[in-house]
């Protein structure tokens, strides 16, 4: 009880001696206020300051009245649609997305690991995926799904003995942007409900 009084008496004197005086060792409170002030209220920062550093940019329309099987135009889902936005950033190996689609109905199919990628392929032909997103969820009139992915990627899709996406860099859609396209894929139009191409 004795040790409990004597802790209890000096308390405060510890709290006094830790408190900042205003004007000592270079300390003052009215000063420092009034510059903070000024700094939470300047937003020049915002107009050169980046969340996120890209070297390409692509923002792709996608239809169904693109999809192919090979080089055969098959018919989408009618009256679907899809923005597919990418930001790419090569030193990272990393694409930033943010997927849009109205009109597209039904289950997600694919083979691969999620039914909506990037292919490896020119207007009016197939390939395969290089990169797999998550699908887009939400109501059939807006689906929608964001996020980034970094390599080495993965697709679930095995030719020549390695999965698609294996070695694959985002700088090669930046170096030939027009030999990718974006798609997704579901359980009534297997072979894409929507397309489009990158460039």
């Amino acid at each position: 009880m004795h040790f409990s009084t004597t802790l209890l008496t000096l308390l405060p004197v510890s709290v006094v001696l830790g408190s900042p005086v205003p004007g000592k060792h270079g300390l003052d409170l009215g000063s420092w206020k009034k510059d903070w002030e000024h700094k939470w209220g300047d937003d020049e920062w915002k107009h050169d300051e980046k969340v996120f550093y890209f070297k390409k940019t692509y923002a792709v329309k996608a239809t169904s009245n693109q999809v192919r099987n090979g080089t055969t135009p098959v018919q989408g889902q009618p009256g679907a649609k899809g923005l597919f936005k990418f930001g790419i950033n090569v030193e990272g190996n990393t694409i930033c997305y943010n997927i849009t689609l109205s009109g597209v109905t039904g289950d997600y199919q694919s083979p691969a690991l999620t039914a909506t990628h990037i292919h490896e392929a020119p207007k009016g032909a197939s390939g395969p995926p290089r990169l797999a997103f998550p699908n887009p969820q939400g109501p059939d009139e807006k689906r929608v799904s964001y996020g980034c992915l970094t390599g080495p990627f993965k697709t679930g899709i095995t030719a020549n003995g390695k999965d698609t996406g294996e070695g694959f860099h985002v700088k090669q859609i930046v170096e030939n942007a027009k030999n990718f396209f974006a798609d997704t894929h579901t359980k009534q139009f297997p072979l894409g409900a929507v397309r489009g191409q990158l460039a």
